[in-house]
């Protein structure tokens, strides 16, 4: 799956344009390494985010096409950082 469809589905970041802008800016990267919208993930792969205010470094437990909303968080694991609270 494309690292933007997944931090969208995941809802790491909400809307695709906005992960999709986060990428393309160098701001994402998994295992170490700067990736592009279009990069491919895997399952165990380490995802670290870099957003204005915070920082989210997170491993990947899981990638489904379709995901309800209560069932997003359990695609990722937080490492470190901190996820929002929104309810």
């Amino acid at each position: 799956m494309r690292l933007d469809k997944y931090l969208k589905v995941s809802r790491i970041i909400k809307r695709r344009t906005v992960a999709k802008e986060a990428c393309d800016s160098g701001r994402v990267s998994i295992n170490g390494k700067v990736a592009k919208a279009g990069t491919d993930v895997k399952e165990q792969d380490i995802i670290e985010i870099a957003f204005a205010n915070k920082y989210i470094k997170a491993r990947i437990l899981n990638i489904a096409e379709h995901v309800r909303k209560d069932d997003a968080k359990d695609m990722y694991e937080i490492l470190e950082g901190e996820e929002d609270k929104e309810e």
